[in-house]
């Protein structure tokens, strides 16, 4: 994106093959993408294409096995080692025996904080996902959707500049999903993190993004990057606006020009 800088995620002809007892699965070529502070980048394409997996390269939970990739100026790993991310998985994985706070707090005691250090953030973190007085509550007794933002939260504790986000709401019913997607717009605007959000939906993509990155089936490629015209502050009915459809259009036409329907 042009005149962003620095450059949070920087990636140039990025490959990953997959070696599997019926031979080399390629998963991504040649992924060329630089996201700037600041930006929401939501990564959409057809299932297997490669979105998750690119997650996950700059998570450093898989290593790529071509090209480069720096995250904050550091490769991958010097990033995951300095804790320059929060990672959101598609279900909550909260531990049940653990309250809410304790879940939050989870990552601060790998941390070695101070107690009062704990307090502190996850009161911080647990007031911008709107569950306070949740605290000493376990995860089986909060909705789909408050064990998300609990989630959220406890990638939000480390303070961390980034934030990696694989499909959080796509098991959740669309009336939470559109308040999940409002809040998540709401934090966004409250932090100024970068986030990287994966997602199959089309109006989750617009409607949240700075930029949406429409991969192509695997071997996973970028085949189209699409900048948003929308305003920053985005109520939910500017879903019925015709700058929301035809952005909505262009994706659509993004994946079908990649042959994402094609079985």
């Amino acid at each position: 994106m042009t005149g962003i800088s620095p450059a949070v995620v920087a990636a140039s002809k990025l490959g990953l093959t997959f070696q599997t007892n019926d031979g080399p699965v390629q998963a991504l070529s040649n992924v060329d993408l630089t996201i700037g502070k600041g930006e929401f980048v939501s990564f959409i394409g057809p299932s297997g294409c490669g979105k998750t997996t690119l997650l996950r390269v700059i998570a450093d939970l898989e290593k790529p096995t071509s090209g480069t990739i720096s995250v904050n100026g550091m490769t991958a790993e010097q990033a995951r080692e300095k804790r320059a991310y929060g990672y959101v998985f598609q279900a909550a994985a909260l531990f049940p025996w653990r309250s809410i706070e304790r879940n939050v707090a989870l990552p601060l005691e790998i941390m070695g904080l101070s107690r009062a250090e704990q307090v502190e953030r996850i009161k911080r973190t647990l007031d911008l996902v709107n569950l306070s007085g949740f605290e000493k509550k376990y995860p089986w007794q909060l909705s789909g959707g408050m064990q998300q933002r609990a989630s959220i939260a406890r990638a939000l504790a480390f303070d961390a500049d980034l934030l990696l986000m694989d499909e959080p709401f796509g098991a959740l019913d669309e009336i939470v999903r559109d308040h999940l997607n409002e809040q998540l717009l709401q934090l966004w605007g409250r932090t100024n993190k970068t986030i990287c959000f994966v997602t199959h939906s089309i109006p989750e993509a617009v409607y949240l993004s700075t930029r949406i990155i429409v991969m192509s089936p695997r071997p996973g490629r970028v085949s189209d990057i699409i900048e948003s015209t929308l305003p920053r502050k985005r109520p939910l009915d500017i879903r019925e606006s015709p700058e929301f459809l035809a952005i909505a259009a262009r994706v659509r036409d993004g994946l079908r020009a990649g042959h994402s329907y094609d079985d």
